[in-house]
């Protein structure tokens, strides 16, 4: 078990420190950059051999004029030869250079090392074994496994191959030819300081090797994590920017001395600006915003005391002088030593919501007078007839229809209140079916003829009876003409010529209900179909505005648009559209076809 857990230790440990890592896109990209830095390097160390050769080739020629006392303890055959040996080598170093720049030399620089190593390493060699003796060239082999392993210290193997080719080849073919160096007291192709001497230079270069190219390989892989983590912070810059450009709210961080540190475009817009830089340069103080400037110093009063606001709302002056409503909601950021830094939050624009609950305010002010008087009215009058003394009271036939007529407008303004809130809480619902729109309209006119006499009225009828059908609530578009119909007879004086009529403008019917009246000015027209609505020209009539926002809501639950085009003292002419039945469009175009 011991010797089990032993040899897994040594195993794991070999695999770390020697087997390649696991394929995947940053061990590829090391390679590619291992293989270019080998290329720039090798062109280098092959610049450097060929001064180094040349020096030796001047040393040779030099030496064959003017002899050397240093060579003269070399053989014969060595100082003979050294030029030509040299001359090869540069030869081979040229071609190595010539290799250097073509496609193969760029992609698998490895070989090219391999190559020159070895041509230069074997031509000494080769020349031995050809003269017949084998040559121990120690310094030749120190100078080039130095060079290569201090100038191209990466790949620690293909330094390996080098080194063993040359020794396999020295000690191989020699021993097997039983080859002799021509120094007489070495004759011996080695000795023991020889190959200690070989082993340990070999040994430290490829040791060196191996730690500078991990070395290497872990500052690689460190500068690719640190790029994809400098990427993945971009992109989560980039995200958490958009959010903050983006947001509908706005977005702040505020000194606690008054002044905008940062603000997001949702900020100025509500400000009243069109860039945040301006909010940040253009507020020294946070106070000059509101309209009661004690809000700000509640704000920091309620800060210094919980850390956080929420729903803070105040009224502030925008750039252009406007005042709107906002809702403030923030905490204080403090360093870890609980100094207050800043103020951060969000700031929301709550004057559309102030502004529906003063129409609620408005809308149970009317309720309360709408409803509540004609309730008066009647008690008043039960209690009247209550107080006479006798026991059989008779009611004339006028009570009565006033009686009647006051509980009539209680449940139609009932009802219109209950429509209206069944609209906006649960949408319309229709009960589609194709229909002609001559019969709807001819039905709502024949319920109005009453209030068409009353009020003198004449209404002219253009609806044709070819139109097309439509895909419509019957019912619900009854409604609509009738409040049409209803709603210009309440807000002009008597005699009004109504006219109503329908064309088709490509798949959907378009339909208008226009009179000579009073006119609608432009900036009732922009809110006639809001909800709980009463126009300036509605005088002492009784309703709570619901007529034309209920027309808004059937026509668009149809699918269609509604409108007014008016001027004062220029009639009005209100019109809606409604979509044609599938059927009958289908119809019409193969009619055409």
């Amino acid at each position: 078990m011991l010797i089990s857990t032993q040899f897994t230790t040594v195993q794991r440990w070999w695999r770390k420190t020697f087997s390649a890592p696991t394929t995947d896109e940053t061990t590829t990209l090391y390679k590619a950059w291992r293989n270019h830095f080998l290329w720039q390097r090798l062109r280098l160390w092959l610049w450097l051999v060929l001064i180094c050769l040349l020096s030796f080739t001047l040393r040779d020629i030099y030496g064959l004029f003017f002899p050397l006392k240093e060579l003269e303890s070399l053989p014969e055959v060595l100082r003979a030869k050294s030029l030509a040996i040299n001359v090869a080598m540069l030869a081979s170093i040229i071609i190595c250079f010539a290799l250097h720049k073509t496609k193969l030399g760029r992609h698998r620089p490895d070989l090219l090392f391999l190559g020159s190593s070895w041509s230069i390493s074997l031509a000494s060699q080769l020349f031995a074994t050809i003269r017949g003796f084998a040559l121990p060239d120690t310094i030749g082999w120190s100078l080039l496994f130095l060079s290569q392993a201090v100038l191209m210290p990466i790949c620690w193997i293909i330094h390996l191959l080098c080194q063993v080719g040359v020794l396999i080849y020295y000690f191989g073919v020699n021993t097997a030819l039983g080859l002799k160096t021509p120094i007489p007291e070495h004759a011996e192709i080695y000795n023991v300081t020889f190959i200690l001497y070989i082993f340990w230079f070999c040994i430290i270069c490829d040791i060196g090797v191996y730690l500078y190219d991990r070395l290497q390989r872990s500052e690689f892989y460190a500068r690719q994590e640190l790029e994809s983590a400098y990427q993945k912070l971009k992109v989560a810059e980039a995200k958490y920017r958009s959010i903050f450009e983006n947001a509908v709210e706005g977005i702040f961080q505020s000194s606690p001395d008054g002044r905008y540190i940062t603000a997001n475009p949702a900020l100025a817009r509500i400000y009243g600006y069109s860039l945040a830089e301006e909010v940040t340069a253009n507020f020294t103080d946070i106070e000059q915003l509101y309209v009661d400037p004690n809000r700000r110093a509640e704000f920091v009063r309620l800060m210094e005391k919980y850390g956080s606001v929420s729903e803070f709302e105040s009224q502030i002056y925008r750039r252009d002088g406007s005042i709107v409503w906002i809702s403030e909601k923030a905490y204080a950021v403090y360093d870890e030593h609980l100094k207050l830094l800043y103020y951060e939050g969000l700031i929301e624009d709550i004057t559309q919501r102030k502004q529906t609950e003063e129409e609620l305010r408005v809308f149970f002010h009317a309720v309360s007078h709408d409803l509540r008087n004609p309730v008066l009215g009647s008690l008043m009058v039960l209690k009247n007839l209550l107080s006479r003394p006798e026991e059989n009271i008779s009611i004339s036939r006028s009570i009565l229809e006033r009686m009647i007529q006051s509980s009539d407008r209680q449940l139609n303004l009932i009802n219109s209140l209950m429509e209206a809130y069944v609209s906006e809480v649960q949408g319309v619902i229709l009960q589609r079916q194709a229909v002609q729109l001559l019969a709807v309209v001819e039905a709502a006119i024949a319920d109005l003829e009453p209030l068409l006499a009353q009020n003198q009225a004449k209404l002219i009828n253009l609806v044709s009876a070819d139109l097309p059908l439509v895909n419509a609530d019957p019912t619900q578009l009854w409604r609509v003409f009738s409040n049409l119909i209803v709603n210009a007879l309440k807000h002009n004086p008597p005699e009004l010529v109504l006219t109503i009529n329908a064309i088709r403008k490509d798949d959907m019917i378009y339909c208008t209900v226009s009179d000579n009246g009073m006119g609608i000015s432009q900036q009732q027209s922009d809110r006639l179909f809001d909800l709980y609505f009463r126009g300036a020209s509605i005088g002492n009539s009784v309703g709570l505005g619901l007529g034309l926002y209920l027309c808004k809501q059937i026509i668009n639950a149809h699918g269609g648009e509604i409108g007014v085009n008016s001027a004062l003292d220029g009639g009005a002419t209100f019109w809606f559209t409604l979509p044609i039945s599938a059927s009958e469009a289908s119809a019409q175009t193969f009619r055409k076809i």
